[in-house]
């Protein structure tokens, strides 16, 4: 199996901005738990501050042809205002590519403008307000609902 995580801006600061809110785990440290977790699944992780790059990145996976089997993607501000990236991600979806979107905090307790995804009705699941563990259990749902190609 493949997956491939997708965080958008400011997440190269996880463990390091506002830990009361995001934890003090690094993305490095996430990343080692998850391949420590599921040796057997591949894991490629992009990061981009800049929108135009994350869209690039979904629409390269949803062209490859050597597909891989699902997205975890945490859009970050994005997710409350890139309408060009819930196009990609839909159109992840559409080429046969669960996509689950991923919040660290609870957005639906944040400031009224995080409230507000765009993403959520175009992905296969949404996982919030476990704070890094939710990369655990946006794999884990990957795993136990999407068919291997």
């Amino acid at each position: 199996m493949r997956i491939e995580i997708v965080n958008g801006p400011n997440l190269n600061l996880v463990g390091k901005r506002s830990p009361e809110i995001y934890g003090r785990v690094s993305m490095e440290q996430v990343m080692l738990s998850l391949q420590k977790q599921w040796p057997e699944v591949r894991f490629r992780y992009f990061q981009s501050n800049h929108e135009g790059a994350i869209i690039d990145e979904l629409q390269a996976l949803a062209l490859a042809e050597d597909k891989i089997d699902g997205i975890v993607l945490n859009a970050g501000g994005y997710t409350h205002t890139s309408v060009a990236i819930r196009d990609a991600v839909e159109f992840c979806m559409e080429r046969g590519i669960k996509v689950v979107e991923l919040h660290i905090s609870d957005i639906s307790k944040r400031e009224p403008f995080r409230q507000k995804s765009l993403l959520t009705d175009v992905c296969a699941c949404t996982v919030m307000g476990q704070g890094t563990e939710g990369y655990k259990l946006a794999t884990q749902w990957l795993i136990d609902n999407v068919k291997l190609r």
